[in-house]
């Protein structure tokens, strides 16, 4: 293994943080954009043309504005917890497919940091190592407050990091492997979220939960915990809390695109054509970026139209609806599979999405049950 290897991975990880970075600033423009449009306003437009440049201008004024440190916080975890908080949004990224590769000056370069045979593995490992830095971030605060937001979140994502697992249990099933590359190239012929689009649909719901975004956002619940475990924070610290959220919202929508909609693939209709990734490699990650951007605008929508809902519905929902649901539909598309694959019929490959729609609206029919049951006052 010689020195050009060592420097083609430093250069390759440089470029994704760089891209992370510059994605997270301007996730935040293009956030405060849509959400302007949706309810009827102007948003930032006067820092450039079109407000282009105030992300930098946000950054300059979290740089230059004071820390304030509060006199009993636990000064170490207290520094500690936003950098805990955004490595592994950073580190996350690295097994995730960008491409294919390339020829330059007679070297092959791919186009990701690390192939891991065990990619999907490293992806839950590093993302449960994520609310540490939240948990500490309340806990060290010495703050009631900040306290009880640490503890939502960690609760919060014991709940939901179950139905996670499943989700990637469900992608595994259906490409026979564990390698991130390897499940894109399964999606060459038909798209996931195709086969399972319960299974995409939860997988959604649940990172929408793991990244506490609205309306799952109840560790940092405004109207009950003053901002929640980052309280205490200003300056830059609160803005490496800030990083993660926007940073983790990139990588879950890529980790979304490369589970169910095909990576960094071409649409379906452009496999043939001059447009696919098999005869010009750079279009996969302006594929991959397309999908991120759609995924990322829906991420938005919702935080614009729906409310926060309450800390019990929002533990019930996970535990009595979703883990339920991501066990039946894991199941159906393990059978399926397996029954295609003994009997030789695609019949039984091709009514898993109906089985997983069904079990889907059961699973509405009894949220709207209880619904119904709470509005008229009998629980």
């Amino acid at each position: 293994m010689d020195w050009t290897f060592w420097l083609e991975w430093v250069i390759k990880g440089f470029v994704l943080c760089l891209i992370l970075l510059t994605g997270f600033a301007y996730l935040t423009l293009y956030e405060r954009r849509a959400l302007a449009r949706m309810q009827v306003r102007v948003g930032p437009n006067r820092a450039g043309y079109q407000g282009l440049l105030q992300p930098i201008a946000d950054a300059i004024k979290l740089i230059f504005k004071e820390e304030l440190t509060p006199s009993r916080v636990y000064k170490f975890v207290f520094v500690l917890a936003p950098v805990l908080t955004v490595v592994p949004s950073l580190v996350l990224a690295a097994v995730i497919p960008l491409g294919t590769s390339f020829n330059l000056f007679g070297r092959v370069i791919t186009l990701y940091v690390a192939n891991l045979n065990v990619g999907v593995l490293y992806l839950t490992s590093i993302a449960s190592i994520a609310v540490y830095g939240i948990v500490l971030a309340g806990w060290s605060s010495n703050n009631k407050y900040a306290m009880l937001g640490g503890i939502r979140a960690s609760a919060q994502m014991i709940s939901y990091e179950l139905s996670l697992g499943l989700c990637f249990a469900i992608a595994i099933v259906m490409s026979n492997s564990m390698n991130l590359a390897d499940i894109v190239k399964a999606q060459s012929g038909m798209w996931f979220v195709v086969i399972q689009p319960v299974g995409a649909l939860i997988f959604f719901i649940v990172t929408l939960a793991e990244v506490n975004r609205a309306p799952f956002d109840m560790p940092e619940a405004e109207q009950e915990l003053t901002a929640g475990f980052h309280s205490e924070y200003s300056g830059m610290k609160f803005a490496l809390f800030f990083m993660a959220e926007y940073q983790k919202m990139i990588v879950v929508c890529m980790i979304t695109a490369t589970l169910f909609f095909g990576g960094y693939r071409e649409f379906w209709f452009l496999k043939d054509t001059f447009l696919s990734v098999d005869r010009y490699w750079f279009l996969a990650p302006l594929y991959l970026m397309l999908k991120v951007i759609v995924l990322l605008f829906f991420m938005i929508w919702i935080r614009a139209t729906w409310p926060r809902i309450r800390y019990d519905r929002l533990m019930s929902f996970g535990w009595k609806i979703l883990l339920p649901l991501s066990l039946a539909v894991l199941f159906i598309t393990a059978t399926g599979i397996l029954l295609a694959q003994e009997f030789h019929n695609q019949i039984y490959f091709y009514s898993i999405p109906f089985l997983s729609i069904l079990c889907a609206m059961v699973a509405v029919a009894f949220i709207y049950r209880d619904l119904r049951r709470k509005s008229n006052g009998r629980i």
